[in-house]
């Protein structure tokens, strides 16, 4: 019973995030992006992983501000959280290209994309009841690598 209980949890979460996404994208003026966003996450790849680790029988890996750190997860999550970055290009890890000897671009977010990020992460405060995104961002800024050009853009959107 438990098994059902935790992927009803995760699918409640779920239409409840990308519900209030869709709302935050078509006030950016970009609603096609809200109804598509995330739809990986119905994936097999994706949907197992994440309700065990959200859901499951072991505490959330979610800090205070709703941030998580997928490096301390680990297991099914590591390959679920890898192929959600790699299917949706609203996470700014999407943008940053890694070199074989080390070295790391940055390439600017496009409009539609760095939008749905917004959307993204005001959609998830509200759907965790933690909507203060500026606040949110501001406490894990210093952990993200984003173009400054998308910085600045950000910035201007929370009011930094």
């Amino acid at each position: 019973m438990m098994q059902i209980v935790k992927h009803f949890k995760y699918l409640s979460y779920i239409l409840r995030h990308k519900w209030f996404v869709f709302l935050e994208s078509c006030k950016l003026g970009i609603p096609w992006q809200g109804l598509k966003h995330d739809l990986s996450k119905f994936s097999p790849t994706e949907w197992f992983p994440y309700a065990e680790t959200f859901y499951g029988n072991n505490a959330s890996p979610r800090d205070s501000t709703g941030a998580y750190d997928p490096s301390q997860v680990g297991g099914a999550f590591d390959y679920a959280w890898l192929h959600h970055q790699h299917c949706n290009p609203h996470h700014w890890q999407w943008w940053v290209i890694l070199g074989d000897a080390g070295s790391q671009k940055v390439l600017p977010i496009p409009d539609r994309y760095r939008k749905e990020m917004l959307a993204d992460w005001r959609g998830a405060g509200r759907a965790q009841r933690k909507p203060n995104t500026r606040e949110w961002y501001l406490k894990n800024k210093d952990k993200m690598v984003l173009h400054p050009a998308t910085r600045t853009w950000i910035e201007e959107q929370l009011g930094v």
